[in-house]
C-alpha cells in the first residue's frame, strides 16, 4: 500500500461512520499554516498572537475587531478569506459535502482551496490502490497539465513541473519547447508511465514528472476512465461504465457533458447544429461513453441512453479539467 501525495493533508482527516472525510482541528491547523497565513518578519504583535491562538485553538472565535487589529492590509484580507473558508467547511458534514455544495451555491472560495480539496477527496478515494496509471490519472482533476501531440499521440505532463524545468533548463531544450511549441515529450527527461512501469508514480509522486499518454486505448485512457467512474460513483452513488472513444455516434448523441471549459463550449455548439472548423476540433483530446448500468438513474427522457464526454486543450496546450462538471451536469433522476 502506498503513502501517496503525504503533503495534501489527507492522513488529518477523519472518517465518518458513512465513510465521508470529516474535518479535525489538525486539518484546520495545515491550512492556518499554509503561506497565505503564516507569519513572516514583518508581522506585528497582534498578528502573531492571532496566529498562535488560532494553532492553540483552530475553531475559536474571531472578531472583527480581531481582524481589524492586524498592522498589515494584505494580512487582514487573508484572515477574511480563511474564515470564511473555515465556517464554510465546519458547516458541512463531511469534506465531501462541502465540495459538492460549493458548485452548488454561488461561494467565494480561492481556486487553490477548492483544487486542493479535489485532492484530498481523491485520496481517499484511491487509499490503498497500487496502479500508478490511476493516481497520475487523478492528478488531471486537480493539477493543470501540459498536452504534447507527436505523431497522433497525445501526452499529458504537469505543466507546472515543465514550466519550472524549462526556466531552470532541468529539461533542456525538451523543456523549453514542451512549454513554447507543445513538442513531444522524450522518455529521457518524462518518463511516460504504462503497465509495466506504473509504479514509478509512487517512487516519485511528489516530484510530478511522469507523462500520461491518453490516446483512446491505451492504459492512461483507461486509468481516466477508471477514475471518471469512482468520483460519479462516489458523488452521486451509480454504477457507470466509461470507454474511451475515438467519436461520438450522432444516432446516440443524447446528452453530453465536458470536462473543461474548452470541450463543453465545442460539445455545445455540435449539438446545437453549429461548426467548429478543423483547427479547433483537433484540440479535443479525449472522447469517452458513460452508461449507467441502472437506467433510472436517469430521467425519463434519457433513460438508457449513454452521456458523452469529452476533453480539450486551450489553444496554448493547456488542459484544465473542471471536475465538479460531473457533479453539476449529469442528467441525474431525482432521488427521494
Amino acid at each position: 500500500m502506498y503513502d501517496f501525495w503525504p503533503d495534501c493533508g489527507y492522513q488529518l482527516l477523519e472518517r465518518g461512520n458513512d465513510g465521508q472525510l470529516v474535518v479535525t482541528d489538525d486539518y484546520l491547523r495545515f491550512y492556518y499554516r499554509r503561506p497565505e497565513l503564516a507569519p513572516v518578519g514583518e508581522s506585528c504583535a497582534a498578528e502573531l498572537a492571532l496566529y498562535q491562538s488560532l494553532l492553540d485553538s483552530p475553531r475559536r472565535l474571531v472578531s472583527d475587531a480581531d481582524i481589524d487589529s492586524l498592522a498589515d492590509a494584505d494580512a487582514r484580507d487573508n484572515y477574511r478569506v480563511m474564515l470564511r473558508f473555515r465556517k464554510r467547511l465546519l458547516a458541512a458534514p463531511s469534506l465531501q459535502s462541502f465540495y459538492f455544495d460549493l458548485f452548488r451555491e454561488d461561494v467565494a472560495v480561492p481556486p487553490d482551496f477548492i483544487h486542493h480539496t479535489a485532492q484530498v477527496i481523491l485520496r481517499g478515494l484511491l487509499d490503498g490502490i497500487e496502479n500508478g496509471l490511476e493516481a497520475r490519472a487523478a492528478e488531471l482533476f486537480f493539477r493543470t497539465q501540459r498536452v504534447s501531440i507527436n505523431e497522433g499521440a497525445v501526452m499529458l505532463a504537469d505543466a507546472e513541473t515543465v514550466e519550472r524545468h524549462a526556466v531552470d533548463s532541468g529539461l533542456g531544450n525538451i523543456g523549453r519547447m514542451l512549454r513554447d511549441a507543445q513538442a513531444p515529450v522524450r522518455s529521457a527527461e518524462l518518463d511516460v508511465l504504462d503497465e509495466e512501469n506504473h509504479a514509478r508514480y509512487f517512487e516519485r509522486a511528489g516530484q510530478r514528472d511522469t507523462v500520461l499518454h491518453v490516446n483512446p486505448g491505451t492504459p492512461g485512457s483507461h486509468a481516466i476512465c477508471r477514475l471518471l467512474e469512482k468520483w460519479v460513483a462516489h458523488f452521486h452513488g451509480v454504477d457507470v461504465a466509461v470507454t474511451p472513444l475515438r467519436e461520438i455516434p450522432d444516432d446516440e448523441w443524447r446528452w453530453h457533458a465536458g470536462l473543461d471549459a474548452e470541450a463543453s463550449a465545442m460539445l455545445n455548439e455540435l449539438y446545437n447544429g453549429g461548426e467548429v472548423d478543423e483547427d479547433r476540433m483537433k484540440r479535443i483530446i479525449g472522447l469517452f461513453r458513460m452508461e449507467f448500468r441502472d437506467a433510472t438513474a436517469l430521467r425519463t427522457e434519457v433513460s438508457g441512453c449513454p452521456v458523452f464526454l469529452a476533453m480539450a486543450m486551450t489553444p496554448t496546450g493547456w488542459l484544465r479539467m473542471k471536475p465538479q462538471n460531473l457533479l453539476m451536469n449529469l442528467p441525474l433522476a431525482e432521488r427521494a
